[in-house]
């Protein structure tokens, strides 16, 4: 197979996912706007509750977990671009319909639908580039994440370009709105690999999946490494403000330019010098001693610089390399296992910002602080499964690794 004919298609699909970068930051920056639009009441300090925009955030958990168990098999079945299209055309419905929603309710139900989108793009562009790269799928699927880590650093840019010349915050929704069509119609017309493509390019034999303790516990550490991510992602600029930040929007910046980083050098380590199964204990270890750091060091320049290592060490890959895990314990079934670890994925979107909620309704001004401490739970669980997966791995892997 000459994999070089897809890689204008390997580009598209990761445009998917620059747009997806902005898409599940977009509400976290505008909580205020949004709040106010909905009518939430005022806190003492005159700025709005924001606890039902994180709720409506975490309805993209709800609807990538209920679709997830669709899109998988329907990858594997009627493939990857069918699945592709799909996802492009429920994210413009997300876009467009959230940006005009008049009450949380109706935004809910489009929050819903964007993560629809999610899955049927997890499912479809995860696989594909494993099977174009069939050498270097763990560093190709990474790759996901640097996307969309571009666009969550681009978005704080634009959001100022936006405000500077007096437009409404609906722009930006219009925009990538007219942006991921554009690249549907592009994918459209691309071509895509044969599936279930091995390492050396040939057609892997079709067996049934079988789980046992190391294959759940990868699925866990999807929960696990989204939680912290997912946590920190919309949670930071209310704790920013706490700390005395004049313009919190920063730390979104200095989370994106740590993701790209972590990228760029992670793929460098997997490449050259450790298993990616080793990555998946050291990067939540150091993400959980900055979120201590941070709960106890409360300045305006800890938050830029837990940024910075939050998004290194939590968003950096992780997720992407425990997708590229499991894709070895069930090579013949990409689409059904990706979409299983990214459920999981779904669940801690679901569950954790929907308790984040609630903490942060219960601790007025203080909840963000009490945040970072059930975020420091949650990475602990993360490094105890990922220990037992290390000392499982090397028996239980069926793809050839160094």
């Amino acid at each position: 197979m000459n994999a070089k004919r897809f890689y204008p298609t390997a580009i598209a699909l990761y445009f998917t996912y620059f747009i997806h970068g902005i898409g599940v930051s977009i509400l976290g920056q505008y909580k205020q706007d949004f709040a106010g639009v909905w009518g939430a009441d005022k806190l003492s300090d005159g700025t709005f509750d924001v606890s039902m925009v994180i709720a409506v955030i975490a309805a993209l958990g709800l609807g990538r977990l209920l679709t997830l168990p669709i899109s998988g098999p329907f990858s594997d079945k009627f493939g990857r671009k069918p699945s592709a299209l799909i996802g492009v055309g429920l994210y413009a419905i997300y876009f467009i319909g959230l940006a005009f929603a008049p009450n949380m309710y109706i935004a809910y139900a489009f929050a819903f639908v964007g993560g629809a989108a999610n899955s049927f793009l997890d499912t479809a562009v995860t696989p594909s580039v494993l099977e174009i790269f069939t050498k270097n799928g763990a560093i190709a699927n990474m790759f996901t994440k640097f996307s969309i880590s571009i666009g969550q650093f681009v978005l704080p840019f634009a959001i100022g370009m936006v405000a500077a010349a007096n437009m409404s915050f609906r722009t930006l929704f219009i925009i990538t709105m007219a942006l991921i069509v554009i690249d549907g119609l592009i994918i459209a017309f691309m071509p895509f690999p044969p599936m279930n493509n091995n390492v050396g390019g040939e057609k892997a034999k079709p067996e049934k999946m079988k789980f046992n303790a190391t294959s759940w516990a990868i699925i866990g550490i999807g929960f696990t490494c989204t939680s912290t991510f997912q946590l920190w992602l919309n949670c930071n600029q209310e704790l920013g403000k706490l700390y005395g930040m004049a313009d919190p929007s920063k730390i979104q910046s200095f989370y994106s330019l740590g993701t790209m980083c972590a990228i760029l050098i992670t793929a460098v380590l997997v490449k050259k010098f450790i298993l990616p199964v080793r990555i998946l204990i050291l990067y939540p270890a150091i993400a959980t001693l900055m979120l201590l750091i941070i709960y106890i060091v409360q300045t305006p320049t800890i938050c830029l610089i837990g940024g910075f290592v939050i998004g290194y060490a939590a968003a950096g890959g992780v997720l992407q390399l425990a997708v590229s895990t499991a894709n070895e314990f069930f090579p013949t079934n990409k689409g059904k296992i990706t979409s299983i670890v990214m459920i999981s994925s779904s669940l801690a979107n679901y569950i954790v910002l929907n308790v984040a909620s609630y903490i942060t309704k219960a601790g007025g001004i203080e909840g963000p602080k009490y945040v970072l401490l059930f975020n420091v739970a949650i990475t602990l669980i993360g490094i105890l499964l990922a220990i037992f997966v290390n000392m499982r791995y090397k028996n239980e892997s069926k793809v050839a690794t160094k």
